[in-house]
């Protein structure tokens, strides 16, 4: 019969992670760390920004973008005379939250948020509470923009110098 050496797969070989087992003299002084990196021993590299504390990434003038992110950046939450408008419509109704939410297919948490003045409003929302409670709730109050805001003189009129009946690009109004 032929014998077969079988292999475990193991190797129970000692092996040094880590440290090299030869240890080599560290240079010094200047002369000493020049002439090993002349043989060739030893490399060393300007690091951009070794030691300091602050990000490489980071700068310390204000870029022209971050001039322009100083602008108002929160977003628009519900109103307050919203928020009680649907706690005292839900009341009226005796209806819960979570009532309130499965009749206009929302999660309770969106009814939660607009009651507690937290969600940011939407007008699609509003109006299926408005739908399931039966009445009218106050809009937020739209920015006025800065072209809107002058003398008015200026601008120019929609309807000016357009036949009566007919609108401004379509046909002729149907009586």
């Amino acid at each position: 019969m032929p014998q077969r050496t079988v292999q475990t797969g193991q190797d129970w070989d000692s092996v040094n992670v880590g440290k090299s087992t030869l240890s080599r003299p560290k240079p010094k002084t200047n002369a000493a760390l020049s002439s090993l990196q002349r043989a060739g021993l030893v490399s060393a590299e300007k690091r951009y920004g070794a030691g300091g504390n602050t990000s490489a990434h980071s700068s310390t003038v204000m870029s022209a973008r971050k001039l322009e992110e100083t602008d108002e950046l929160k977003h628009s939450k519900v109103d307050k005379s919203l928020s009680v408008a649907i706690q005292q419509g839900r009341m009226a109704k005796k209806l819960t939250q979570k009532q309130l939410a499965t009749a206009i297919n929302e999660k309770p948490q969106v009814i939660s948020e607009y009651e507690s003045g937290k969600a940011i409003p939407n007008g699609q929302i509003i109006v299926k509470i408005e739908r399931a409670l039966g009445c009218k709730l106050p809009r937020p109050a739209k920015k006025a923009s800065a072209s809107s805001s002058g003398g008015g003189s200026s601008q120019k009129k929609v309807g000016a110098g357009v036949k009566a009946g007919a609108t401004r690009g379509g046909p002729p109004k149907r009586r």
